[in-house]
């Protein structure tokens, strides 16, 4: 851990343990051990603390839900020993990115309406097919496709992280963020169950970034769209005539 987490994670200790309970206390507090994940060149994944401080006893669930998009899923058939696309579907309100992280397990002490209102576990996803193709018959099964491909990406997680408690307020966890990371902005809602209801929430905002040539590429790429597709057909071209007059060579 960086030196200035290690410090705001110790005064967060302290202040838990030198500050009462009072009887309106109702907010949770959460720090991070870095507010920004920085992609670069050589970037192969992170891992993040997360922690912080709770208003009186319960379970404590952390959810992390990358930016949210529409996402084309389609289903891929046999023709003549081929694989083909046929159908598709496009699909709303799917987080690039999302995991949690739990001091026991969800069902435990998780009520099945909370859990859904709160979208609270992979489940519970409100993904849903946008509006020009809600008369598609199944479409659930576009659903569950893109859920099974995102955990195989390693970019949904089904069984919550751990997460402990160190004294009967302060809790933390570590997440751990893959390499195929999207940009953008990541929400990292808290939530302090107690006797099967939302007693209180928190939500912590994360920043994904480029930084070095990986954000010069990037921004180029969608700053200047048609050049840059130029440039990655002549690239291409000009590393494939250097393969074929390698291979001549030889």
């Amino acid at each position: 851990m960086k030196r200035h987490s290690f410090i705001l994670f110790a005064f967060v200790t302290v202040w838990a343990s030198l500050t009462p309970l009072t009887a309106g206390a109702s907010d949770i507090t959460v720090n991070l051990s870095d507010p920004i994940v920085k992609i670069t060149a050589g970037f192969s994944g992170t891992d993040l603390l997360i922690f912080g401080v709770v208003p009186g006893d319960g379970d404590v669930v952390i959810v992390v839900r990358g930016p949210i998009r529409e996402e084309v899923v389609r289903k891929k058939v046999q023709v003549m020993g081929v694989w083909v696309n046929r159908d598709e579907m496009v699909l709303e309100n799917v987080p690039s990115l999302y995991m949690t992280a739990s001091n026991r397990p969800l069902d435990e002490f998780m009520p099945g309406g909370v859990a859904f209102t709160h979208q609270i576990g992979a489940e519970n996803i409100h993904i849903k097919p946008r509006k020009d193709y809600v008369h598609v018959e199944n479409w659930e099964h576009f659903r569950h496709a893109l859920i099974r491909n995102k955990e195989k990406q390693n970019l949904y997680k089904w069984d919550p992280a751990p997460l402990v408690f160190l004294g009967n307020r302060l809790f933390r966890t570590k997440l751990h963020f893959p390499a195929n990371l999207s940009v953008g902005t990541f929400g990292i809602d808290t939530y302090l169950i107690r006797k099967g209801k939302m007693a209180a929430f928190e939500t912590t905002l994360l920043n994904v970034r480029k930084f070095g040539i990986e954000a010069a590429i990037y921004n180029f790429a969608h700053r200047h769209s048609l050049a840059y597709g130029l440039l990655a057909i002549i690239v291409a071209g000009l590393a494939g005539w250097m393969a074929n007059v390698a291979f001549r060579k030889a």
